[in-house]
């Protein structure tokens, strides 16, 4: 099938280019014509592993290309998604849909003939009657059917959860978008992935109920820890305990420094918003956001309390700025606020991520000190701190690293390692949702 890919941020880039694999002629559009120069030359501008491989692959083999052009992208293709950024909206927490409607209108005067335009952003319940909406106004004739297929995809993980998703969720009630459809995603039938479909509200607000419930999950046990840590109890023992339960699930049950990313903060708002406008106040969801804020910032504080002393002029080492580890994306990482308390305080931050410098550079104070390992991190450091846990942390040499420390101090907000570990090499240990924080 004819594919055309509406954006290539995160979404788009991830899919088109899984369509191709599959065997589709995918054309990615975006406004930013650098952007598609870079592409073009095989250059992946974010962090997914085994991205670029399977760019550089389906380029050679002529079935992904990139352009600027969407009049023409559009008119040849079968299907149109809609891959645009929905940020949250300044003011009010509302999912931006500007980029979605401008998309919107361009697709209808460049359509041909019958044409199945589906959203893949991340869009709020009634945005396919919108979307519909504007095409009329924009060309009363145009033979075209609004899909909402929204997007599972966990950066990091995204094209084994493309390939193998637990479920493909698809909102018409238009038979012949329905075909469409089941033919576009065909290949994954050997896999036995359900397509489920269901109306297009449905299917808008599956995919911000998802995401919400998820978030739910991670900050129930960040309270659970807190509470643990105040009575005495384990916080990966009692996760471990309700995870064996099969209708709660292990998935989501561990504690740290609170959600970030892409997906969870910006889409527990929006649908917190939509919510209330609806006169249905979801109070779970609401008390869900402001506890995760609220956890966030708790983070650096712990931090201090670690050191135990007037923290002005100290150095602390922080490993791991990304949301979460096989990802470069800092958008509402959990460091963000520790590193922002811990400056606040007089500390000097020295930090490292595996791939995540470059952006981290763009929403970190200038201050912040960068360093190429995780050993020059620690080096000279009154405490360390992990804030991420990537497999490059798991293993540190901890009798190397008390050399390098000047105070052996470890603040384990992910839980990565044993404290007997530490405490037996003579470091203080503080963790997440132990007893006296350990």
């Amino acid at each position: 099938m004819r594919v055309a890919m509406i954006g290539t941020g995160y979404v788009g880039l991830v899919s088109g280019t899984c369509f191709s694999d599959f065997g589709h002629e995918v054309v990615c559009v975006d406004k930013d014509a650098s952007k598609i120069e870079r592409l073009s030359r095989g250059e992946i501008p974010i962090f997914e592993p085994g991205l670029d491989d399977l760019v550089r692959r389906n380029v050679a083999a002529g079935r992904l290309r990139f352009a600027t052009d969407l009049t023409q992208a559009v008119r040849q293709a079968e299907v149109v998604f809609i891959a645009v950024g929905t940020p949250s909206r300044r003011g009010d927490g509302h999912a931006d849909l500007s980029y979605v409607h401008a998309a919107a209108r361009e697709i209808a005067r460049a359509a041909n003939g019958f044409t199945v335009v589906v959203t893949k952003s991340t869009v709020p319940v009634g945005t396919g009657t919108d979307i519909e909406h504007i095409i009329r106004e924009e060309a009363p004739e145009a033979d075209i059917a609004v899909v909402s297929n929204p997007e599972f995809l966990r950066e990091g993980a995204a094209i084994e959860d493309f390939k193998r998703p637990d479920r493909i969720v698809i909102g018409t009630e238009d038979p012949r978008a329905r075909e469409v459809m089941t033919a576009l995603y065909r290949p994954l039938s050997l896999n036995a992935a359900p397509l489920l479909f269901t109306e297009r509200n449905t299917a808008e607000l599956i995919k911000y109920a998802s995401n919400a419930f998820l978030a739910m999950k991670i900050t129930f046990i960040n309270e659970m820890a807190d509470l643990c840590e105040k009575v005495g109890g384990n916080v990966q023992e009692v996760a471990r305990g309700i995870g064996l339960d099969r209708r709660i699930g292990p998935k989501f049950l561990h504690a740290g420094p609170g959600y970030g990313g892409s997906c969870f903060p910006k889409d527990t708002l929006a649908l917190m918003r939509t919510a209330q406008e609806a006169g249905a106040p979801l109070r779970l969801i609401e008390t869900v956001t402001t506890v995760n804020e609220s956890r966030k910032a708790a983070m650096g504080r712990r931090v201090i309390e670690a050191m135990g002393t007037p923290p002005r002029g100290a150095t602390v080492a922080v490993l791991g700025l990304t949301f979460k580890p096989n990802t470069d994306d800092m958008r509402d990482s959990p460091a963000i606020n520790i590193v922002q308390s811990l400056l606040d305080r007089g500390v000097q931050v020295r930090a490292y991520d595996p791939v995540g410098m470059d952006e981290a550079r763009k929403v970190l104070p200038a201050e912040v000190e960068y360093a190429a390992s995780a050993y020059a991190c620690a080096e000279g450091a009154d405490c360390l701190v992990i804030v991420t846990e990537w497999d490059a942390f798991r293993a540190l040499d901890l009798d190397r690293l008390k050399t390098l420390l000047r105070r052996p101090i470890v603040v384990d907000l992910r839980n990565i390692y044993p404290p007997a570990d530490l405490i037996g090499r003579g470091f203080k240990y503080v963790g997440v949702g132990r007893p006296n924080g350990e």
